[in-house]
């Protein structure tokens, strides 16, 4: 790493690898901040989740209620143009408009529908954040508006001018679940334009705030996501993430410097940030699927009891890279198995069957996300071993039991 090192110019910023939850750059990341309408990421995995256990279709269609319709017509409140009060749309449109152009009274009809009401969600919200170690945080409404906007529709305890806070890390957290959950929600995150309400009253483009997205004005190689958010409480945030160097990152950046006098601050220092991460961490191959791993401590083959065949070969199930320091200062990597050679299995065995789990981890002062501690994968069964017949299983009991005991 370099003798200066890099500091993000924002309050808090924090670059992770989502698919082992590594921390690669960190500053300031445990102080809950202002988050604005990076709130929607939140709202988003609720909604994808309501979608996935069937409780919501995307083509349901659902009103507005008075509070939502009259925030579309509330300057103040980032939003969707509608014309008809009684109009319903669907919930594809609402989030596509909630994602994509940030609108505020998208995001709180979805609420709406899922929780019954905008303060029962806020309750699922942070359930959801407590089931994934999020505790320090404080949410009071769906959208990430501050609640001097919402009038009396506010959170029962919270105040009028109450705004959602959490860390750079509680928001690296909501992101990697996201995207890992719901890989599809970058296909919505990556539009820069999109059709909302088509064929009906209230039809209009949505135009995405992300500029980073290809054709705008800081648009980077790689951008497919997620979420910007402004309030004057929370500054210019924006929740990033791209792929380059075949691998994935996901950036936060939180109250950005300069945003005041420069549009596109929160882009810049988060493309400094992604600078720093590609300019120092690299994608290395740890295991080819069915290539014998060069690692002396890798079982190649395990003992079989009670089956037809005495042993059976293991081989990667899947290639298998990992993010890695360029260079490896106060930097230890551990590969470890579960299963030395010859190590017993009980037959019967499938083809492919998930014989040996391999963990990867980097040990270094960043560490890594709450419930994540590295990488795994499997080396598998290269062939079925069936189990023997009872007459020969009960012999090889009794030899074994005959053995022991002497």
């Amino acid at each position: 790493m370099a003798d200066n090192p890099y500091d993000a110019p924002a309050k808090a910023a924090i670059a992770i690898d989502p698919d082992s939850g590594k921390i690669l750059y960190a500053k300031n990341v445990d102080e809950p901040l202002g988050i604005a309408s990076t709130t929607k990421l939140i709202t988003a995995y609720m909604t994808l989740d309501a979608i996935k256990k069937g409780t919501l279709h995307w083509d349901d269609k659902v009103e507005m209620s008075e509070y939502a319709y009259a925030l579309t017509q509330d300057p103040q409140a980032s939003n969707i143009a509608v014309k008809d009060p009684t109009e319903a749309f669907s919930i594809r449109d609402l989030f596509n408009a909630a994602m994509i152009q940030s609108a505020n009274s998208a995001a709180i009809t979805l609420a709406e529908k899922i929780g019954g009401s905008e303060p029962k969600f806020v309750d699922m919200m942070k359930t959801q954040l407590a089931y994934w170690g999020i505790t320090d945080g404080k949410l009071v409404n769906a959208s990430g508006l501050n609640n001097s906007v919402l009038g009396k529709n506010i959170y029962p305890g919270s105040s009028e001018t109450d705004e959602n806070k959490l860390s750079a890390k509680d928001l690296a957290i909501i992101a990697q679940h996201l995207i890992r959950d719901f890989p599809e929600v970058l296909e919505v995150t990556k539009q820069t334009v999109a059709i909302f309400d088509k064929g009906g009253a209230s039809e209009q483009t949505l135009a995405t705030y992300n500029y980073m997205l290809p054709s705008l004005p800081a648009a980077r190689n790689g951008v497919d996501g997620l979420k910007t958010g402004t309030t004057e409480f929370a500054g210019a945030c924006f929740v990033g993430t791209t792929m380059q160097n075949n691998f994935r990152i996901i950036t936060v950046v939180l109250y950005a410097d300069n945003a005041e006098t420069d549009d596109y601050a929160r882009f810049t220092a988060t493309g400094g940030l992604m600078n720093e991460v590609y300019g120092n961490w690299q994608a290395k191959t740890i295991a080819t699927k069915g290539i014998k791993m060069e690692n002396p401590e890798a079982p190649t083959q395990l003992t079989v009891i009670d089956g037809k065949q005495d042993s059976v070969k293991v081989l990667p199930n899947n290639d298998f890279s990992a993010v890695i320091p360029m260079v490896d200062n106060d930097t230890k990597t551990t590969l470890t198995f579960n299963k030395k050679q010859d190590a017993p299995v009980t037959a019967a065995i499938e083809k492919n069957q998930k014989l040996v789990k391999v963990s990867f981890q980097i040990k270094d002062k960043l560490g890594y996300l709450p419930g994540s501690d590295g990488n795994t994968f499997y080396l598998t069964a290269t062939k079925s071993v069936p189990r023997s017949n009872a007459v020969k299983v009960m012999w090889n009991h009794f030899v074994r039991f005959v053995n022991d005991k002497l």
